[in-house]
């Protein structure tokens, strides 16, 4: 069947389902020589991708956005090559769709108001949605398309296609592995339709076949991030494969994710109420708040050599388990919330432990800070004399957390899938664009503290409330214990600080003595007696 006739049959339920599409073919020969390797889907591309235009439900129908299909699998439909969906973009999306700009931007309370009606305006969406067509064998996370549910491209004379949907189809469909789209840049907007959306409302859309991933992530930052020059460390979130491209790593260098991450990282540890770290972090640097000993750059150096570090390289034993991968497992698909909220609970977990810990330590710094104890927390954990209050103790608290928890990952990945929350997916909410971000590393928070990893942060925490974070100039220590603690000063006294914490964690019990063990195998720590416990 030609373009022509798919385009001149009358609109029946068959027709439907051939959509005539134009061949586009983009090659340059020096794109022979790049280097193609399927083992790091990166396999050889098509020569040519097509354009054409369809009902925006039914392309999200397609992609397995539908309302039964997310409240089932929340969001899975991305399988690690979407970003987050930001359900208050969605909505403004809608709102912009159905009555223009500046309508879409207007509070819930002057759109009802009816005084700026006359405000309203046609809501064009002009930019090609981009999508991949799957293929036959065809697999994600274990998943594949099934026969009856793949799309079908025929090409035709003159550079004209036609795109045959499966048999069948309407926007109620449901697939039982995977949906035959990827979506790979304008999901959002996609989810600003719905089933009852109106089938007149098409999008143009640019269809690549057979795409391997690591191609889509290629398309997305250049779509995306590299002209705009938008937030880079998007691409934490949104590609975890794209964080072990090499052509990034030497192009670009370190900035492109790990500078910017550490530094949102460190915002929502000081902003977020439910970290112990609320307003704690000196955010400007300012030498005459006291009590915020550790500024926002000693933060970022710190999750600069623990968390969001790099994997590989030259010296580096361990790598970020925010980084790209652990061992020969894939990176973690954990977005900015989730990694926020796993540093938070860390941080709890640690914070009550010290808090139910009883020994000459935390009686020393508690006794030499009597007031502190009732008003500014715990000084067993906040205190001016607690190394957990200063540049050593927090970098020693991420790379000794990073370690143990990177040496065992695939211990504790498998059982959690740290998504949006319920509360945050809904459709229809009047509030849903005033979503804040510590609402939402509030929801992963939640999340975590109903896996196994709160389990292990807690022992971990348990662990560490055991060493003795006193600094030197905490009273009551011994002259021996004085010269000990001036040993952690300095660029030299990071490492000799995290090798006194990873001796003293040998000698706790189960997965903490076990990965503690690792991580000095790793880092050629020979086996001493601890310095201090």
């Amino acid at each position: 069947m030609t373009a022509d006739a798919a385009t001149s049959t009358a609109p029946t339920a068959r027709s439907r389902q051939l959509i005539p599409a134009l061949k586009v073919r983009q090659w340059m020969p020096a794109w022979d020589r790049v280097s193609w390797n399927a083992d790091e889907f990166r396999s050889q591309p098509m020569k040519w991708f097509y354009q054409f235009s369809m009902p925006a439900a039914d392309l999200r129908a397609l992609s397995g956005i539908s309302r039964r299909t997310v409240d089932r699998r929340r969001g899975r439909n991305d399988l690690g090559i979407q970003r987050r969906h930001e359900v208050s973009r969605s909505a403004v999306i809608r709102r912009y769709v159905e009555s223009g700009y500046p309508w879409s931007d207007l509070s819930a309370k002057q759109r009802r108001s009816g005084r700026f009606d006359d405000l309203r305006q046609p809501g064009w969406l002009p930019t090609a949605i981009v999508v991949n067509l799957l293929v036959e064998g065809s697999q994600r996370n274990g998943q594949k398309v099934l026969s009856r549910d793949l799309i079908t491209v025929t090409d035709q004379p003159h550079s004209m296609a036609v795109v045959e949907l499966p048999p069948g189809f309407d926007n109620d469909w449901t697939f039982e592995q995977l949906p035959p789209i990827e979506v790979i840049d304008g999901q959002h907007r996609l989810w600003a339709f719905t089933e009852d959306s109106s089938a007149d409302f098409e999008v143009p859309v640019v269809a690549f076949v057979g795409l391997d991933i690591s191609w889509q992530a290629y398309l997305f930052y250049t779509i995306n991030i590299k002209p705009k020059k938008i937030n880079r460390s998007l691409a934490f979130d949104l590609y975890p494969l794209l964080r072990d491209e090499e052509w990034l790593h030497r192009f670009e260098g370190p900035a492109i994710y790990r500078e910017t991450r550490a530094q949102e990282l460190v915002d929502l540890l000081w902003s977020t109420p439910a970290s112990p770290w609320y307003r704690r972090i000196n955010m400007l640097g300012d030498p005459g708040h006291r009590d915020l000993q550790v500024t926002q750059a000693a933060w970022v150096r710190s999750l600069l050599a623990s968390f969001v570090k790099k994997w590989q390289g030259q010296r580096i034993q361990i790598g970020g388990l925010f980084g790209t991968k652990y061992d020969d497992q894939p990176a973690l698909s954990w977005d900015l919330y989730t990694q926020a909220a796993f540093l938070i609970l860390v941080g709890k977990e640690l914070q009550n432990a010290i808090m139910n810990v009883d020994s000459d330590w935390t009686d020393q710094l508690r006794r030499a800070s009597p007031d502190t104890h009732k008003k500014d927390g715990d000084p067993a954990f906040f205190g001016k004399h607690n190394l957990l209050n200063q540049d050593q103790g927090i970098r020693t608290l991420l790379q000794v957390t990073n370690d143990l928890f990177f040496v065992t990952a695939n211990l504790f990945t498998a059982d959690v899938d740290v998504r949006d929350g319920d509360e945050l997916d809904r459709d229809d909410t009047e509030n849903e664009d005033e979503t804040t971000d510590a609402q939402l590393v509030h929801t992963h928070l939640n999340a975590l503290t109903h896996s196994s990893i709160r389990r292990r942060a807690e022992s971990l925490a348990q662990a560490l409330a055991t060493y003795d974070w006193r600094a030197s100039s905490a009273p009551g220590l011994s002259d021996a214990e004085v010269i000990l603690r001036q040993g952690f000063r300095g660029s030299s006294g990071y490492r000799l600080l995290r090798e006194d914490v990873l001796r003293h964690l040998r000698h706790s019990s189960g997965w903490v003595a076990d990965a503690s063990e690792k991580v000095r195998s790793r880092l050629g720590m020979a086996s001493s007696t601890p310095a201090h416990q």
